[in-house]
């Protein structure tokens, strides 16, 4: 069974345009943009078997991709006001 990626504009439709303009603008959301991105690839991997990874690894990871995705979210509604 194949996993999906959680790209940022798809757990956050709403903010799409806001994504694009803050990776542009603004280089603490592109570093951070970009450490997800990764982040969730290397889950993406080993949920789909491509890379091993034992299970504590891979909860640290999914823990460090909530992490960002928090954080990214801080922003997102900070510049959305």
């Amino acid at each position: 069974m194949q996993v999906e990626h959680h790209p940022l504009a798809a757990e956050f439709p709403e903010f799409k345009e806001q994504i694009h303009n803050l990776k542009l603008s603004n280089a603490h959301f592109a570093k951070l943009f970009d450490e997800y991105t990764e982040t969730d690839k290397a889950i993406n991997r080993a949920e789909n078997e491509v890379e091993h990874l034992a299970d504590a690894a891979l909860e640290t990871l999914k823990k460090v991709r909530i992490n960002l995705k928090d954080q990214l979210f801080q922003i997102l509604q900070t510049h959305a006001a």
